[in-house]
């Protein structure tokens, strides 16, 4: 297999908490239904919300998983970040120039956050995994940001790393969960260094972004940012974010799983709008 082949598609999950897990598995099913399939993508980048997607993929078939974000299983709790600690967020924004500057500030935050132990949080994370235990046959680069240097982290199989370690780390938002603790290392969200970490797919011919959070900021690219420098750089790009009819699903906290169904069917529906474009990043 040439070079060219082995990088032809990359897709990219990004951070939204729990109800963007289940909006980015409603987005890939109602794409499934219209024909095209992302699973397969020869690059997948999950981040946050993201990498508790990408790391079931590998383990469930999409049809079984988009049920599953309907019903009531047993996964995360609903819980939700306080007025302090969201006002520490956006100093940080404020004080920093740089992703890594930013990482390092909502580090020190985490580090200093009073929440439940790490083997808690991680039994959480495993629940919500289920069967995908083993990294996926397919590569699967999941993000964190060390909490100590603000440097982005990106784990996939071959660095030795257990799957369910990388993913508790990448879902360890600041001030709400402990950071993780993977090598030594000390390691928190990974939507901390951008919501979406496109840039990981760089050299791709075709990325599809999935982008429940699509902010940005001064310090922090965006989706639609990161996307734009790929397409800039040769790729065909297709950047999906919620519409409004999603944004109204989501509810007014992505971390509470009352609304994941809506957030699901949302995205299902959603995904007939960017069918068309999505095909045509894919086959090219």
């Amino acid at each position: 297999m040439t070079q060219k082949t082995e990088k032809r598609t990359a897709l990219v999950l990004g951070a939204g908490g729990m109800i963007g897990a289940a909006w980015e598995t409603g987005v890939l099913r109602g794409l499934l239904d219209a024909g095209t399939d992302l699973t397969g993508a020869d690059l997948v980048v999950g981040s946050s919300a993201g990498a508790v997607v990408g790391a079931r993929l590998g383990a469930i078939g999409l049809p079984e998983l988009y049920e599953r974000e309907l019903g009531d299983e047993d996964g995360e709790p609903a819980a939700r970040l306080g007025v302090p600690t969201l006002l520490r967020y956006a100093v940080a924004v404020l004080r920093s120039r740089t992703p890594e500057e930013y990482g390092r500030r909502i580090g020190r935050l985490a580090l200093g956050a009073d929440t439940v132990d790490e083997a808690t949080r991680r039994e959480t994370v495993v629940r919500r995994l289920g069967p995908a235990t083993e990294w996926p046959a397919r590569p699967l680069l999941v993000t964190a940001v060390d909490a100590g240097t603000g440097e982005l982290v990106a784990y996939g199989a071959a660095d030795g790393v257990p799957l369910a370690d990388a993913v508790t780390a990448s879902c360890a938002v600041p001030g709400l969960w402990p950071p993780a603790t993977v090598g030594g290392r000390r390691l928190i969200d990974g939507g901390i260094h951008s919501t979406a970490n496109a840039h990981l797919a760089a050299g791709y011919e075709g990325v599809v972004v999935l982008a429940p959070d699509g902010r940005g900021s001064r310090v922090i690219p965006s989706p639609e940012r990161q996307g734009a420098d790929l397409a800039a750089a040769g790729a065909r790009v297709e950047v999906i974010a919620p519409d409004a009819d999603s944004r109204a699903a989501f509810g007014r906290n992505a971390l509470d799983p009352a609304h994941r169904a809506a957030a699901a069917r949302a995205g299902r529906a959603q995904a007939a709008r960017h069918a068309a474009a999505v095909a045509a990043v894919r086959n090219g």
